[in-house]
C-alpha cells in the first residue's frame, strides 16, 4: 500500500484518494489543503481546479498547473498550523512545500485561506486577479469582498 502524499502517515487509499475521486469531501481546510497538495504529486488537475473557489475557477490555467505538476519533483509537507475557524465560514492554514525544480531544492511558504459553502471547502486562490474590495464576494456571499474572503488575501 503507498503512503499519501499529504504526509498525513496514512496510506493513500484511507486518505486523500477517496477525495481525488470524490466518494467524499474534505472534514476541513486542513484537509482540503493536503489533498490539493498531493493532487499536484499525482497531476489531478481537476482536482485542484475544482477544489478552487469556483467563480476562480475560470481563471486558472490548468496547462500551466498541469506543467508545474509534471515538472516538479515534490519533496513533502510541512503543516505548521491550522486555524479551523478564523470566521464562521472561513479557516486557514499555514503550510511549507518542499520541492525541486531542474534539480534545485525550494520551499514555498503559504498561509492559505480557505472558504466553506454548503458542505464544501475551497481554496482561495490569491495568485488570480480578485475583485475590488467593494464587489460582491467571490465566494457567493451576500457580502461584499473586503468583509468576506478579501479580508484574508492581504
Amino acid at each position: 500500500m503507498l503512503p499519501c502524499p499529504c504526509q498525513s502517515h496514512l496510506v493513500y487509499a484511507a486518505c486523500c484518494e477517496p477525495l481525488h475521486r470524490g466518494f467524499r469531501l474534505p472534514e476541513n481546510a486542513e484537509q482540503l489543503m493536503r489533498s490539493r497538495y498531493a493532487a499536484y504529486v499525482l497531476q489531478h488537475i481537476d482536482y485542484i481546479v475544482d477544489t478552487t473557489v469556483p467563480s476562480q475557477q475560470i481563471l486558472l490555467d490548468k496547462a500551466a498547473i498541469a506543467a508545474w505538476s509534471r515538472d516538479t519533483e515534490w519533496l513533502g509537507l510541512t503543516v505548521h498550523t491550522h486555524t479551523p475557524h478564523i470566521k464562521p465560514h472561513h479557516a486557514q492554514v499555514a503550510f511549507t512545500a518542499h520541492f525541486a525544480e531542474k534539480g534545485v531544492a525550494q520551499q514555498h511558504h503559504e498561509l492559505s485561506a480557505f472558504v466553506k459553502r454548503g458542505e464544501r471547502w475551497y481554496f482561495i486562490d490569491p495568485t488570480v486577479p480578485l475583485p475590488s474590495m467593494k464587489s460582491p464576494c467571490i465566494c457567493g456571499a451576500t457580502r461584499k469582498f473586503k468583509a468576506c474572503c478579501g479580508q484574508f488575501l492581504k
